[in-house]
């Protein structure tokens, strides 16, 4: 962060307040999060975000369409593009209260789990797809289904005229044609981009081998991690691309709003885009797996994400097939980083960490207390 971000996005939290409200609490301000990957701060109602130094623009403009279209799962933001602040992509959202983490037995682990379902069954956007021209300026053909073989030429009123003139696009249609000879133009803007899941997990894999690849529980994560698929790796498309997902879900990505007994909304759409549900349990079922999560959370969790109709986990029976790949992911990501924090610190693991490297080392072989729910 440069020394200069911190006090610009406070005055622009600041100037959203109070253009939002004139009788402004601006007793209510301060620091929510300064991260190498995102600082946030709040004034009054009002929140500003700094994401990510590499944020995309274009992928973040998509991201933010879908909490605006989505305001009864997602946090909508306050204005529909980001904003430029010190090289920065900044967005601004409704203060929320978030999950009181000194009182664990309130956890709302079912609002999550119905969130995520409600999420996971919301429709994708249509992208606008203009089919492919013979070369650049022609016009905009479009597909017409061949005529069975024998049937002479098509019926002339069945074909549909794309331009009057050569390099003009059809008027009737609101997209350009294709810019590229042989190639659709797919315009992305409304479609969100791939879920960063396993792009995160591959980064704390990679922040490890920079920050403690001599650590005595380096080899046990590393080992576990080259056992994952390509896909979970960040390495190939993932299976399922047709599916709404947050990316990075946890009892930290939750408040209500409006404050402070609103329903509880998803936030932080940093990560989210399409691919594989199961990751979006991954987490709870990681640390399940790890005993770090009790049984009966993790019951009801699963309870309400199957009562809500989620899909990423069949309706009955045995949900850890899906949930395989996805939580032994999460231990490794949640590992890799538990070693990067203890060796910043000049530390030794403590016990949480110490668990999840503990399971990283179970993975070689079966992953019995994954693919079975029995945590050891």
């Amino acid at each position: 962060m440069t020394a200069d971000l911190l006090p610009a996005l406070t005055g622009r939290a600041r100037a959203a307040a109070h253009a939002r409200a004139g009788d402004c609490a601006c007793e209510t301000a301060g620091t929510l999060a300064d991260r190498p990957d995102g600082t946030v701060v709040r004034h009054a109602d009002t929140v500003a975000k700094a994401h990510a130094p590499d944020a995309d623009r274009a992928e973040l403009a998509a991201r933010l369409a879908v909490a605006a279209r989505l305001p009864g799962i997602l946090l909508p933001p306050l204005c529909p593009a980001p904003a430029d602040l010190h090289g920065r992509l900044v967005t601004f959202w409704p203060y929320g209260v978030p999950v009181d983490p000194d009182a664990p037995d309130a956890a709302p682990w079912e609002a999550a789990a119905t969130l995520l379902a409600r999420l996971h069954r919301s429709p994708l956007p249509a992208p606008a797809t203009v089919p492919p021209a013979r070369d650049r300026g022609a016009p905009d053909a479009r597909p017409v289904t061949p005529p069975p073989r024998n049937a002479g030429p098509p019926d002339a009123r069945s074909v549909t005229v794309a331009a009057t003139r050569p390099g003009e696009p059809d008027s009737r249609s609101v997209t350009p044609p294709a810019t590229r000879a042989g190639a659709p133009d797919v315009r992305p803007a409304t479609v969100p981009p791939p879920m960063r899941g396993p792009l995160k997990a591959a980064r704390a894999r990679d922040r490890l081998l920079a920050v403690a690849p001599g650590h005595p529980a380096a080899a046990p994560v590393l080992r576990a991690w080259d056992t994952l698929p390509a896909w979970a790796r960040g390495e190939a498309p993932m299976p399922d691309s047709a599916v709404l997902c947050h990316g990075d879900l946890h009892l930290g990505q939750l408040v209500r709003h409006p404050a402070p007994d609103g329903p509880w909304l998803l936030i932080d759409v940093d990560d989210l885009g399409t691919g594989v549900p199961a990751w979006d349990l991954a987490r709870p079922a990681a640390w399940f797996a790890c005993g770090l999560l009790p049984p009966d959370e993790w019951t009801r969790f699963l309870t309400a994400y199957r009562a809500a109709g989620g899909p990423a986990v069949p309706a009955d029976g045995d949900p850890w097939p899906a949930l395989d790949v996805p939580a032994r992911t999460l231990t490794v990501q949640t590992a890799a980083l538990a070693v990067v924090r203890a060796t910043a610190a000049g530390r030794p693991l403590d016990e949480v960490e110490r668990a999840v490297v503990d399971a990283c080392d179970r993975m070689m072989g079966i992953p019995a207390e994954l693919t079975h729910g029995v945590p050891k």
